[in-house]
C-alpha cells in the first residue's frame, strides 16, 4: 500500500496531475515513462480507459521503480474505489463527491480527491475527509474563482481540472491551487495515438516549470 504521506508530499512539491482518457491501454506504460521524463510524477488513468483496473495494475507494477504514483480517476462509486486500491491505485480521484468514495480510501489510507464545484460542497468534501478538493469544472469560475475561494476557506487543498493549458496553470497556482490536473494539453489522445512521447515529455516539462516559477513569484 503506498504511503499515503509521501504521496501528498510528492503531489504537493511535483503539483502536476495528468490526467489520461485513451481509447487503448497498450501505450500507457509509455506514456507514463516520457511524462516522468519530464517530471510529471503523477498519472490519473480513468476509468473510462478500457480494461482501466487492469492498466492501472500493470502500470503499477511496470512503473514502480521510477517514483511514479498513479492514480484511478472518473471513480464514481465506493467499489470502483476499492478495486482501483486493490489494484496499486496510490490515490483515488472524482468528478464529483461522494462520501462513501472518501471512506473506502479512509479505510486503506490512500490519497482521495473527490470533485465538487460550490463552496458549500468543496467544505463538505473536505469535512468528509477530502486530502484535496478537486475543483471541477474548473473553467466555469477560472482562476479568479479559486482566489475567491481561498479567502473564507485558507485551510483547503484545491485543485483545478478542466480548462488547465499553459495559460491558465500558472494563474491557477497563483490563486492558491495547491496542484493543477492537465489532460489534453498536457497528453491529448492525438499525442497517445501517435506514440509521440517526446511531445508529451515536452509538454510535462513545460508544466511543471510553469507551476515552478508560478510558485516563486
Amino acid at each position: 500500500m503506498p504511503d499515503k504521506a509521501k504521496t501528498l508530499a510528492a503531489l504537493k512539491e511535483t503539483g502536476v496531475v495528468a490526467v489520461i482518457r485513451a481509447d487503448k491501454a497498450e501505450d500507457l506504460m509509455d506514456v507514463g515513462r516520457a511524462l516522468r521524463e519530464g517530471g510529471v510524477k503523477f498519472i490519473e488513468i480513468t476509468m473510462t480507459v478500457p480494461g482501466a483496473l487492469g492498466v492501472i495494475e500493470k502500470a503499477v507494477g511496470a512503473l514502480k521503480q521510477e517514483e511514479v504514483y498513479i492514480g484511478a480517476g472518473t471513480v464514481l462509486d465506493a467499489e470502483t474505489a476499492r478495486l482501483a486500491i486493490l489494484a496499486g491505485a496510490a490515490y483515488v480521484v472524482s468528478p464529483v463527491f461522494r462520501p462513501e468514495v472518501i471512506a473506502v480510501c479512509k479505510r486503506y489510507s490512500v490519497t482521495v480527491m473527490p470533485g465538487a464545484m460550490t463552496p458549500t460542497e468543496i467544505l463538505n468534501a473536505w469535512e468528509a475527509g477530502a486530502d484535496v478538493v478537486k475543483v471541477f469544472p474548473a473553467g466555469v469560475g477560472g482562476p479568479q474563482f479559486f482566489r475567491d475561494l481561498k479567502g473564507p476557506l485558507p485551510h483547503i487543498e484545491i485543485m483545478p481540472t478542466g480548462m488547465v493549458n499553459r495559460e491558465t496553470a500558472p494563474l491557477f497556482i497563483k490563486a492558491g491551487a495547491c496542484a493543477v490536473g492537465a489532460g489534453s494539453e498536457l497528453v491529448g489522445k492525438a499525442l497517445i495515438a501517435a506514440r509521440d512521447f517526446a511531445t508529451i515529455t515536452k509538454n510535462a516539462r513545460d508544466f511543471v516549470t510553469l507551476v515552478r516559477e508560478a510558485r516563486a513569484k
